[in-house]
């Protein structure tokens, strides 16, 4: 298995940049997630790994070699594709065995590796069908399959379970990860899909815009957003955001004023998760706009003097109707502050 590092590693397109100064170091037997909206940069982030880009400036290194100018097929690199790149013409044996080609003969004893994979992501009775006759699920078992057989150092997952249906990716995020454990590879999975990389990574790098704009644990990012970008684009339903003034020791939120934990002056960014707004008899007043059941939850949009918040609540039926009128109550220390400017998030919060 390999330690990967990528120092200060940009790719340009003349003047147009898809990844700017990246540095980024995964360890030996790592998940880690690239996370991020379309357009950030992750998936160049994988090619250039793979080797089918090459960075414009920065070094990639595998333990400690630097392998810029290295062929991708000598990089000993797994990867499995969104659309999972199966040849038509081939048996499931015959695609599980295609990497190990470039290597020469493939004889008696990667005939059974093959096998041994097939039976490593539960496909071993599929070995003589063609991709046609497979489910979707299937072929990306034997994609899986077919990256691992060579015994990678490194294993790059490009959306790998954006084309099954939810009840088979529930499965398949679980299966992948246990066999990664079991495996101990070294793995980068890239994805939109903020679930997928907070239930199966050990860290998610979040990028935007070609660079990383916070790496950490999944709670470290939806407790700790650092920007007002994280804060908003990690968690579903979405976090509350509301333009407050900061004065002292005090923030004013419309003609609401609250105190806050330290002192403040300018333009910020009051944050406050849907779940920990709660109804009250005492807080701040409003008329229940639109009611989404969740199945678990319910989300309720609610039009207040501050303007539309989202409130979620535990339960399978709303106990409120649209129309109705409420009062919201505030989980003070769950809130946070950003600085407007610069769209940072700052150690202050509400005051109980």
């Amino acid at each position: 298995m390999s330690k990967i590092d990528l120092n200060n590693i940009t790719k340009a397109w003349g003047e147009k940049a898809a990844v700017t100064g990246l540095n980024l170091s995964i360890a030996d037997g790592e998940l880690v997630a690239l996370l991020g909206p379309s357009g950030c940069g992750k998936s160049t982030t994988l090619m250039m790994l793979a080797g089918i880009y090459a960075p414009t400036s920065g070094d990639i290194l595998f333990d400690g070699h630097r392998v810029n100018e290295v062929e991708p097929r000598d990089r000993n690199v797994g990867i499995v594709f969104q659309s999972y790149a199966l040849y038509p013409n081939m048996t499931v044996r015959e695609n599980i065995l295609f990497p190990l080609r470039f290597k020469g003969k493939v004889g008696a004893a990667e005939n059974k590796r093959a096998e041994e994979m097939a039976d490593l992501v539960e496909i071993g009775a599929l070995l003589d069908r063609r991709p046609s006759q497979l489910s979707g699920g299937q072929q990306q078992r034997v994609a899986l399959a077919r990256a691992l057989i060579k015994r990678p150092n490194l294993l790059l997952l490009d959306e790998p379970l954006s084309n099954l249906d939810a009840t088979l990716r529930l499965t398949m995020r679980t299966e992948i990860k246990k066999l990664q454990r079991e495996l101990g590879v070294t793995t980068i999975l890239v994805t939109h899909d903020q679930l997928e990389a907070t239930t199966m990574a050990d860290r998610v790098v979040c990028m935007n815009a070609g660079t990383i704009e916070q790496s950490g644990s999944a709670d470290d990012l939806y407790l700790r957003p650092s920007s007002l970008f994280i804060a908003g684009f990690i968690g579903s339903p979405q976090m509350n955001l509301l333009p407050a003034t900061a004065s002292g020791n005090a923030v004013a939120c419309g003609a609401l004023q609250m105190p806050i934990t330290g002192t403040l002056n300018g333009d910020v960014m009051l944050g406050l998760r849907p779940e920990y707004l709660r109804f009250a008899e005492e807080g701040i007043g409003g008329n229940i706009a639109s009611i989404e059941p969740m199945g678990r939850e319910v989300l309720y949009a609610v039009q207040t003097e501050l303007g539309l918040l989202r409130v979620l609540e535990a339960g399978a039926l709303p106990r409120l109707s649209a129309g109705e009128t409420v009062k919201i109550a505030i989980e003070r220390d769950k809130s946070l502050i950003f600085d407007q400017a610069h769209g940072q998030r700052t150690e202050l919060k509400l005051a109980a």
